[in-house]
């Protein structure tokens, strides 16, 4: 019993009866433009004294609001709607305005059968209420027996008189029941009518992929710099630590270069943290290149006490920008997997050059004690190889006697 009044009365019953008033008073204008046309056709001159006027009224004016449900702000009005009050989820309506024969078609319907089931539940609802009433209180109130209002003859026979309030209970009960099975029809047809085409579909799903291409492409940044920043300011921390008593020039040299990885990163960091905040301009500080600055990467990772052999045969700034800032995330990475997996106490060699029009780079490193990549790690090769087959090129890693070697080809021809 409570389920059944809760499907009735309840919050999500009241609000869909709620849609469908809204409905019946859209509906009116279109009825009383529908009168004009009907009336003197069946020689009415008052709308509100035939039902047979009023209906024919409401179904001249129906095409109509077909009709005008073309313009568009309709159907983002009327999802909008649905959404708040027939309880529809907001992936299942489109949010923009129909654009093709076929979505024009869906909202006309839609729009018909809302103006349609409304202006009916509309008119019940002003109708019944009123007249329930009278029945319900009928037994008590004698003066309402009077035949010029309208009841039935059989209420005014004595015996059906204890009949009248269940006539008028049962009446309140089927107009609630009727509100109730429109909603639920019009929340059921509201995805098939108001929902996103197939066209807006694809489309939501590209503005969806290029989206997490995006935040992939910052997740890789961050990783590279921020993971390489704190591994090498690690490692000459620890470096300077341990050299602090018998070598202070060493220590002023560590301490240098954690603060200028520490500024590079933070200049870095705010540039990507400003393409994620809404209404900001994304930051100023430049994406490193092998140009701008290999140099001051190998420096750095030396100062921290790893021992880096370069050999760039590559004109850094013969690289196309695009390629070169991948190649500079790239190097970065590999050095900064050494500092992870190897430690400080190896050599790391690093190799750049340019063969049948592709810029190789190959980094090299012992393996650590373990052998193995610490437990969680991976995000780093992945995103590597990430890189590397976006541009169309090809990059795998792997331990071949005793040595870590990674190996990436970037192709130069029609690179930007």
């Amino acid at each position: 019993m409570t389920a059944f009044a809760r499907l009735l009365f309840g919050r999500r019953a009241r609000l869909r009866w709620v849609h469908l008033i809204l409905g019946g008073a859209l509906a009116m204008p279109y009825v009383l433009v529908g009168s004009v046309a009907v009336g003197p056709a069946l020689g009415a001159t008052n709308l509100f004294g035939s039902v047979a006027v009023q209906f024919a009224s409401f179904a001249v004016g129906l095409p109509l609001a077909a009709v005008t449900s073309l313009f568009p702000p309709t159907r983002p009005l009327e999802a909008g709607v649905v959404r708040w009050l027939c309880g529809v989820e907001e992936d299942l309506l489109a949010y923009g305005p129909a654009r093709t024969k076929g979505e024009k078609g869906r909202t006309a319907a839609w729009f018909t059968l809302h103006l349609g089931f409304g202006g009916i539940v509309a008119g019940m609802s002003l109708a019944v209420p009123p007249f329930a009433t009278v029945l319900i209180v009928l037994p008590v109130f004698e003066g309402l027996r009077d035949s010029r209002l309208g009841l039935p003859a059989v209420f005014e026979q004595s015996w059906a008189l204890p009949l009248a309030p269940v006539a008028g209970v049962a009446m309140l009960v089927g107009l609630a029941g009727c509100a109730a099975g429109c909603g639920v029809l019009l929340a059921r047809w509201a995805p098939a009518l108001l929902g996103p085409s197939p066209e807006e579909r694809v489309a939501a799903a590209e503005a969806r992929a290029a989206d997490l291409a995006v935040r992939n492409r910052l997740a890789r940044e961050l990783h590279d710099s921020v993971g390489h920043a704190l591994s090498a300011v690690m490692l000459q921390a620890s470096a300077a630590r341990r050299l602090l008593d018998s070598d202070r020039e060493f220590v002023r040299e560590a301490l240098a270069a954690i603060e200028d990885t520490s500024r590079r990163t933070v200049g870095e960091l705010d540039a990507v943290l400003g393409v994620l905040r809404d209404g900001d301009a994304p930051g100023t500080a430049p994406a490193p290149t092998l140009a701008d600055d290999l140099d001051g990467l190998l420096r750095r990772t030396r100062a921290g006490g790893l021992r880096v052999r370069a050999a760039v045969t590559a004109d850094p700034a013969s690289v196309p920008p695009l390629i070169s800032r991948e190649a500079y995330r790239i190097v970065q990475e590999g050095l900064s997997n050494a500092l992870r997996h190897a430690g400080d106490r190896v050599t790391v060699a690093v190799t750049i050059d340019v063969a049948d029009d592709h810029l190789r780079i190959t980094v090299e490193n012992p393996l650590g004690e373990a052998g193995a990549p610490r437990p969680g790690g991976g995000h780093g090769l992945r995103g590597i190889a990430d890189r590397a087959r976006l541009l169309g090129g090809a990059a795998r890693a792997g331990a071949a006697g005793g040595t870590w070697c990674l190996h990436v080809r970037l192709p130069l021809k029609g690179s930007v």
